[in-house]
């Protein structure tokens, strides 16, 4: 046992678990999970699958004492051998010493985020008049006398009134509590900070005083931009007073951990103290960048008075610390739509305490406010064109409509094209493979790398375009079985079926061949054909074809990786034109941007929303056909795919 000494019997309703190789020692209930216990020794544990048992990267090895297992495919009976267990399936009954292995480290995103600004191109200047709702107002204040003892915050209001046309000023207890003292030492010249409101808030306020400031500080004013992603959050630095953005800065959703999608953290949020850890976690990643982007430019947090904030439906809720549980249940109900101005403070952001958080309205449990967000920063709001808006991520959301009509859903498609489900599968960082060729003659690939470093596994884009090489040059076949009498050793079978060597042992940074799985196409298929089948849906839904969409605008942080070519090759996007399809880069939190810099932009957001009529998909009979059509490459319609097929004949002649 070495230093580690655990009681030989069993018989207390307690046990002691040690962990390697940090050390700790914890004492828990017998009956607790091995990741509940992790979690309340700090011992980072990766649960993808939100604690589930599906994902199997929760692996400890139990090096003694009891612990009791429950069967689990993700286990090969060598493994159960050796005594490994599924912490998150795996319960402590007396003492035991578990050994946890490295943890997959998840990469900061800043260098990517900065890699990629080029093809986002966000605009620097705000391009429509200003009008945020926070406004600084200098003022000059006569001190009080025995002949006129009107109270300090009556004689604030009365200067705002005379000398900005102010009315009806309200203010809050902490802004009350300092104000006297900073009237006196600032010489009565101060800086009144207002929320002003923008009548679009649920409970929109204003005039309402954020801040008392000494003197004259209207020279600069800060907001922050944000967008909670399920995968990454990222941040907007932004002067009030000018419309720029001054920086950015983005990070993986710390939240990962406990789940890679949002369903998985629903259910992480239900066991113990789930739904605090996990509003802990975004907090710790946004406070971050926060920290960050203060330090970068110079600036005080204090001096940040407004945040608004974008994610779907469920990252809004678990950022407030909103029971989730009811989103996943039918009759799939969020606990709000158009959430409640809130205080930093109250919402636990590191900025000017009293700055005003406003969290933007989404429409149903499914489509949040990323993508009412996105449908203004897109402006199809206001086009008479027939648009497909997409925001392809983890909850593939999308809207079909115009100026005149907007129909919206979501379908679960998962997190796939994230990395997650897929052996190999890894974010676009460092070592990512993200694009490969395979030569029709001798199945040779032929693949890029991100970083230009020997690849350590397949990020989403990379999936996308090895599947459609695949089925295009007869690797696999339409339902992604693997054709093993090829003539080569790259198609072979492994420990999970067929699969296809994309990158040998020695080329690689794993020291293992890089291989994609037929169960791994079994997963991305499902994921395509979800995402497929949810378009499909809405389309016919108003009576109209694919074909009649005149553009297709493809929002989110991983859309604008998405190859046009080969995304209709496998059946994710509809065989159109080319030129129809526009990538937008992150509409969500630019989104969020626009109504940081206007009130009547910030109203329009609210008026989309309420203009959303939403599809329920799951208790649509119609999603489901739809869905098992689209389990092909690249459909069960192969009529609906005329590039692909003329494609296919010319390929395999």
């Amino acid at each position: 046992m070495g230093l580690y000494r655990v009681r030989s019997s069993t018989i207390s309703d307690k046990g002691i678990v040690v962990f390697k190789p940090s050390g700790k020692v914890i004492e828990v209930e017998v009956g607790t999970l091995l990741s509940e216990a992790a979690a309340q020794a700090n011992i980072e544990l990766n649960l993808p699958c939100g604690g589930q048992g599906r994902c199997g990267r929760c692996k400890v090895l139990v090096e003694h004492g009891p612990v009791s297992r429950r069967p689990s495919a993700k286990l090969s009976p060598t493994e159960e051998e050796e005594g490994y267990a599924l912490a998150c399936q795996a319960v402590v009954k007396g003492d035991v010493i578990l050994s946890v292995p490295e943890q997959e480290k998840i990469e900061r995103r800043i260098a990517e985020e900065a890699k990629g600004a080029e093809r986002i191109a966000l605009p620097l200047e705000f391009e429509w008049p200003l009008d945020p709702s926070i406004g600084k107002f200098f003022v000059t204040i006569e001190p009080p006398s025995l002949e006129d003892n009107t109270t300090d915050f009556d004689r604030l209001r009365r200067e705002l009134k005379a000398q900005h046309g102010i009315s009806d000023l309200t203010i809050g207890l902490p802004i009350l509590k300092k104000l006297a003292t900073t009237l006196r030492d600032a010489d009565w010249q101060v800086t009144a900070v207002l929320e002003m409101g923008d009548g679009a808030s649920a409970n929109n306020c204003g005039p309402y005083l954020i801040d008392i400031l000494p003197g004259d500080q209207t020279a600069q004013s800060f907001g922050l931009a944000i967008d909670i992603g399920t995968t990454s959050n990222v941040v907007h630095l932004v002067d009030l007073l000018s419309g720029r953005i001054i920086d950015r800065a983005s990070e993986y959703n710390g939240q990962i951990s406990c789940g890679e999608d949002i369903i998985s953290r629903i259910i992480y949020s239900q066991k113990g103290d789930g739904l605090a850890h996990l509003q802990r976690l975004v907090l710790k990643t946004l406070n971050g960048l926060i920290d960050e982007l203060v330090s970068r430019n110079g600036i005080r947090h204090q001096e940040i008075h407004k945040a608004t904030v974008t994610g779907n439906t469920t990252m809004i809720q678990l950022f407030l610390g909103l029971n989730p549980r009811y989103i996943r249940e039918e009759p799939y109900i969020p606990t709000i739509s158009h959430p409640l101005l809130v205080t930093a403070e109250e919402a636990g952001l590191n900025i000017n305490s009293q700055g005003t958080v406003d969290c933007l309205p989404g429409v149903g449990a499914y489509v949040g406010a990323d993508i009412t967000a996105g449908v203004l920063s897109s402006d199809m709001y206001k086009t008479d064109a027939l648009t497909l808006f997409m925001d392809v991520g983890t909850n593939g959301e999308m809207v079909l409509g115009n100026a005149d009509w907007l129909l919206a859903c979501a379908c679960s498609a998962g997190p796939a094209f994230e990395g997650s489900g897929v052996r190999h599968g890894m974010r676009a960082t460092a070592g990512a493979i993200e694009e490969i060729w395979i030569n029709p003659e001798g199945y040779e690939p032929t693949y890029r790398v991100i970083g230009n470093v020997p690849p350590r596994g397949i990020c989403g884009s990379g999936m996308i375009s090895l599947l459609a090489e695949m089925f295009i040059t007869g690797v696999i076949d339409k339902s992604g079985k693997i054709n093993r009498d090829l003539p080569t050793p790259r198609t072979r079978v492994g420990d999970h079926g067929g699969e296809y060597v994309v990158a040998w042992a020695a080329k690689t940074a794993i020291g293992h061949d890089i291989v994609i799985t037929e169960v791994d196409i079994e997963n991305l298929i499902r994921t395509k054909g979800a995402i497929y089948a949810g378009f499909s849906v809405l389309v016919h839904s108003v009576g109209l074809e694919l074909a009649d969409v005149e553009q297709v605008l493809i929002g989110g942080a991983f859309g604008q990786y998405i190859n046009i070519e080969k995304a209709i090759q496998i059946g994710l996007l509809p065989d159109l034109p080319w030129d129809r399809f526009k990538y937008l880069g992150n509409t969500s939190v630019l989104g969020a941007t626009y109504s940081l810099f206007s009130r009547d932009l910030r109203r329009e957001i609210t008026e989309i929303a309420n203009r959303m009529t939403y599809l329920e998909l799951s208790a649509d009979n119609r999603f489901m056909d739809q869905f098992v059509s689209a389990l092909f490459l690249p459909h069960t319609d192969t009529a609906s795919f005329p590039s692909v097929m003329k494609l296919l004949i010319k390929v395999r002649s």
